[in-house]
């Protein structure tokens, strides 16, 4: 199955490597359910089916990858210890297996992950893990790391560039195709550095080759996109990351070159849309995600008409969410509907301004949830930033045309960046 490209091998999945992976790790690997979804079947006439990878020990896939890779080492190499860098679901993956095979690890981790992350991965590790949390992103991270690795000789555990972390995630596919009792047509993936989908696909490829692959990613963070857009391995610049499972500026050169000959289409889903389905997943099901396990699921709606009475999977991969997110998450699931508006209203300086605003400008059904203001001396008129939540979309126009009637409408902040970062 390997691929030759200019006289150099191109390395891709072999069944068998992926088979052994399989026994690696079954001491320590749920085999995970693969459920029907009520919801999601009856909202797009389909049968969905959720492979619940959310319910693994370390409450991710990463835990496959990361196991096979650090068990598969040579005892001279695990005795000197490993070392990664992780946004969080890879760090508890190398936490857990340097526990149960008492190995030293060093796992560097972006200051900005999650405490909910940071916390379980100390868990999970106990003794036998230093956690060191450096730099904004998984790259700045993964950069100290190496060379870390190099300074002390430490066998470096990639979360995604790496044969045996392909494998170990490999082995999701053949699961799932153990379990489906009908042909797969549709498999939706998320995909951060590209391990996941890289063994995944490999292995519908080579058993399935009717199902159709299709790869998911945050919008503001479109590496493998990008990359495949362009025909050649891109480092973006700068992500946004609020799906800290899948915010890679660069996907893995190995997973790049398997995702270019096997996916049948690699998509981008905005933020807002993924806080959506968590809270959907949470409401309706009693599914708790992390914005990374929400992904594939919330590119259903691009492919509504499309999957229409076919069997279609979605992997849901990780449950690490912190509690603590959750308003955030509400926050940018109502500005993704257009039900979240932050203005700067102009209030004159007198008594009964706010009652006017009140009464002339605010609908029956709107909502203030965000009031600043700070009485200016010596000035007619005074800013204050108003947040105002809606119950539908269209009274949105409505609200703006009676603000600018009434003489209260100064600036709309949704649209300008620089200053809505301040409020969300």
């Amino acid at each position: 199955m390997d691929i030759l490209l200019a006289d150099k091998k191109i390395y891709k999945p072999q069944l068998k490597a992926v088979k052994e992976a399989v026994e690696r790790i079954s001491k320590v690997v749920v085999k995970t359910p693969l459920t029907p979804s009520f919801t999601y079947s009856k909202k797009f006439s389909a049968n969905v089916m959720l492979k619940r990878e959310d319910l693994q020990q370390v409450r991710s896939y990463k835990i496959r990858g990361a196991y096979n890779k650090i068990s598969s080492l040579p005892k001279q190499q695990l005795d000197k210890g490993v070392i990664c860098a992780s946004a969080g679901n890879h760090a508890q993956g190398v936490a857990f297996a340097c526990n149960k095979l008492q190995a030293k690890g060093v796992i560097y981790m972006p200051i900005t992950t999650p405490k909910q992350k940071v916390d379980q991965t100390k868990m999970f590790g106990g003794d036998w893990v230093e956690v060191v949390l450096k730099g904004d992103t998984f790259d700045d991270s993964f950069k100290s790391s190496m060379k870390h690795a190099e300074k002390f000789g430490l066998v470096f555990i990639h979360p995604f560039d790496d044969e045996k972390v392909i494998e170990g995630q490999a082995t999701i596919g053949l699961e799932i195709l153990e379990q489906a009792n009908e042909p797969i047509d549709y498999v939706f993936a998320p995909l951060g550095g590209g391990g996941l989908l890289a063994g995944l696909s490999s292995m519908f490829k080579e058993i399935s080759p009717s199902t159709k692959i299709i790869g998911v990613e945050p919008q503001g963070a479109a590496s493998m996109t990008t990359s495949l857009k362009e025909g050649k391995l891109v480092e973006l610049e700068s992500i946004e990351r609020f799906v800290d499972g899948a915010a890679v500026q660069k996907v893995g050169s190995r997973n790049f070159e398997i995702c270019k000959e096997n996916l049948d289409k690699m998509i981008t889903v905005p933020e807002g849309k993924i806080c959506q389905t968590i809270l959907d997943l949470y409401n309706q099901d009693a599914i708790v995600v992390e914005p990374a396990g929400a992904m594939a699921i919330s590119a259903l709606d691009l492919f509504a008409e499309e999957i229409k009475g076919k069997n279609v999977v979605c992997i849901v991969s990780g449950s690490n969410n912190d509690i603590t997110r959750t308003a955030e998450i509400k926050e940018r699931a109502l500005l993704y509907a257009g039900l979240k508006h932050y203005f700067v209203i102009s209030f004159p300086q007198r008594a009964g301004a706010l009652k006017d605003f009140l009464d002339k400008v605010l609908g029956p059904n709107d909502d203030i949830t965000h009031f600043e203001y700070t009485k200016k001396h010596h000035r007619e008129n005074a800013p204050a930033v108003v947040g105002i939540e809606l119950n539908d979309p269209a009274d949105f126009q409505p609200l703006l045309d009676r603000m600018k009637a009434n003489n209260f409408y100064g600036e709309y902040l949704n649209d300008k960046p620089n200053l809505f970062q301040y409020l969300v």
